[in-house]
Order: C-alpha cells, then sequence, then structure tokens
C-alpha cells in the first residue's frame, strides 16, 4: 500500500487522463452547481490537472445509490477499457449502510474490481472514505472498518494509492456534510479533491486540508430537533423507503462523463468559480 508519497520540487508527476469510478460520492452530491448539476471531487480533480496538462482527458462513471457489485458490473469494465492513466475507485460503502450485509461478499466483489482496475492504468487509486461524527458512524464503524482494511490489503497487494479520508479530522465534521448527512458539502468535496492531488505526488496547494474547522457554537436543543425533523422528512424516510421497495436514487440513470474525452469546460468552470 502506497500512501501520501512525498512531494518535492524536483517532483512533478506526469498523467494524461483519469477515470473515477464508484457512487455518489464521486458523482459529486451535495457540491450543487447553478444549473442543478453536481460538481464534486472528481470534477475538481479532474480540472487541476487538465490546468497543467494539455489534452488532459477525463470520464466519470460514478452513479448515485450504485452498490458495489453494481459497480462491478456496470462500470468497472468500460474504466478498464479507457486504458486511463490514472484510475480512481470507491465503492462498497452503500453496501455496509445496508440493514443486511454481506461484508464477505462485499470484499470479494471489491477485490475482483480492483483486479481488473489495476493492470488497466498506470496508477489505481483507492480510497478510505469519510465519515461524519454521530450515530450512524458508531452503529457501522465495524462494517466501515472491515471494508477499509481490504482496500488497504488490496492496495499492497496491486501498488494502489490510498487516500485516507476516514482519518482526517476535518472530514468528520458535521459541518462538512450537506443537510441530507450522507454528503459532503462543496468545501468538504474541494478538501478531497486536494487530499488525492497530494496522494498522486503533486505540490500541496493547501497542506492543511485535514485540519479541523474552527470551534463553534453548538446549535440550542431546539435548532437540533428542527433540523432532525427535517432531515427525516426530507431525506431518511424517502431513503427507507427505497430500500424497503428495492429501489435507487440512481435507477435509470446515466453517467455523467460516460466517455473520456477532453474537459476544457471543467478548467473554465473552476476559474470562474474563483473570479466570482
Amino acid at each position: 500500500m502506497q500512501t501520501n508519497p512525498p512531494c518535492s520540487p524536483s517532483y512533478s508527476p506526469s498523467y494524461s487522463s483519469l477515470v473515477a469510478v464508484g457512487d455518489s460520492f464521486t458523482e459529486g452530491m451535495s457540491d450543487l452547481l447553478p444549473d442543478g448539476s453536481y460538481r464534486g471531487w472528481a470534477d475538481l480533480l479532474a480540472a487541476r490537472m487538465a490546468a497543467r496538462t494539455p489534452g488532459f482527458r477525463y470520464a466519470n462513471l460514478a452513479v448515485r445509490g450504485k452498490l458495489i457489485g453494481q459497480i462491478l458490473d456496470e462500470q468497472v469494465e468500460a474504466a478498464a477499457a479507457m486504458r486511463a492513466d490514472v484510475v480512481t475507485l470507491v465503492g462498497g460503502l452503500n453496501d455496509t449502510l445496508r440493514p443486511r450485509c454481506d461484508m464477505g461478499r462485499v470484499k470479494a466483489l471489491l477485490t475482483e474490481a480492483v483486479e481488473r482496475l489495476a493492470p488497466s492504468c498506470k496508477q489505481l487509486v483507492l480510497m478510505r472514505s469519510p465519515a461524519r461524527q454521530g450515530p450512524v458512524l458508531e452503529r457501522f464503524r465495524p462494517r466501515l472498518e472491515a471494508l477499509f482494511a481490504c482496500v488497504d490489503e488490496l492496495a499492497e497487494r496491486h501498488g494502489a494509492l490510498v487516500v485516507d479520508l476516514y482519518g482526517a479530522p476535518s472530514l468528520s465534521d458535521p459541518r462538512m456534510w450537506d443537510v441530507d448527512r450522507l454528503h459532503l458539502t462543496a468545501e468538504g468535496h474541494r478538501r478531497v479533491a486536494e487530499a488525492v492531488w497530494q496522494t498522486l505526488g503533486h505540490e500541496p496547494e493547501d497542506p492543511e486540508w485535514r485540519t479541523p474547522l474552527p470551534p463553534a457554537p453548538r446549535p440550542g436543543w431546539l435548532t437540533r430537533r428542527v433540523a432532525d425533523v427535517r432531515f427525516a422528512r426530507q431525506h431518511l424516510l424517502p431513503w427507507i423507503g427505497r430500500r424497503l421497495t428495492g429501489r435507487s436514487s440512481g435507477d435509470g440513470r446515466p453517467p455523467k462523463r460516460p466517455e473520456l474525452l477532453p474537459c476544457t469546460d471543467l478548467v473554465r468552470q473552476t476559474a470562474d468559480a474563483e473570479l466570482s
């Protein structure tokens, strides 16, 4: 396993293409753009790489709600066929949040995905996904840590890089998470992009991405209860309903960038955002 290779002014990795594979975390929820689409860490990373590499190409095959078996069946072969320099794979977290989860099967499917992707690219990147502080994390912590142990083992075996987001204090802060409590805010996605950027060996643009947010006053009891009720009505109950009926938020939804193509639009988008 490789983690966060040291950077130096004399070392600048050269990658000409990126393919992102996974679920809503990699699709970019909840980094919402004015046009109603999602951006996210993978788009931010691609824009940064493209700004430094003429002709850089990018594909994002991730679709919200996908389980690791669906990622394997629907995305992995397409990603492998693209022969990109860098492939990122993040999956299995949705499985761990299901009431019934066979962790042996999850790890076997993740292993198969890694074994298919690793030989197809110059550098495979895996992640220990971030987790929001709170009762959900405590309930599912054993499953998460079993998944991440598998990620570490696979990375060691196949020469993949691991981005440790789970161990970053900044990303466990509830303020880094959207109101649905499942997806990162725009600032959270920015920090993930920085983490991957550094792990790939690039000079840091934000060396403090792991640093926790400054302390803030705890919201009052009434404010917390109102937020809990809103969360349950708008997000938790629909999520439970989809679980009970076997539906997914990603059913019938195509990937947002299914082809490995130049991404000058993302470079312009990022530049416009920095100027605004």
